[in-house]
């Protein structure tokens, strides 16, 4: 499944590359994650409840950064898997300045398997982008805070 899309954060690009690059405000700001811990250069385990239709479960996984280019891009790539199933996401998030702040824009391939692939594509496409929406939200709201 391809995902793609932009969000608009009100910090300049330099502040908005380093917020994306902080454990702290990642995991407050990534919808159901209940635990970020720093593994490696760049590397997290990441623990999670996923909701998706009518199920729901914990999922562990890894969180990694790649390809860094301080304040232009990054890239992110996340794995999990739990009871209902796993998923698979890598994407490339590219930050320019607008408008007096930075527009993220995002793009990359998710793999979902398992019960959870039973959904159907739509349901996942629509979980994933209201997920993406609350994750640019939080991480706008949260160095006002």
């Amino acid at each position: 499944m391809k995902i793609a899309g932009s969000a608009q954060l009100p910090f300049s690009p330099e502040r908005t590359y380093d917020l994306m690059q902080d454990p702290v405000l990642l995991a407050k700001a990534i919808p159901g994650c209940e635990a970020l811990q720093k593994t490696g250069d760049d590397e997290y385990s990441l623990k999670m409840k996923m909701v998706l239709a009518s199920l729901s479960g914990a999922f562990d996984g890894k969180v990694r950064l790649t390809e860094p280019d301080r304040p232009n891009s990054f890239r992110m790539v996340v794995e999990g898997s739990g009871k209902i199933g796993f998923m698979k996401g890598d994407g490339l998030l590219r930050l320019t300045p607008k408008d007096g702040g930075t527009e993220v824009a995002y793009e990359g391939d998710a793999q979902i398997g398992g019960t959870m692939a039973a959904v159907g594509n739509r349901m996942i496409d629509m979980t994933a982008r209201m997920l993406i929406k609350r994750f640019f939200e939080k991480l706008s709201a949260e160095p006002a805070a």
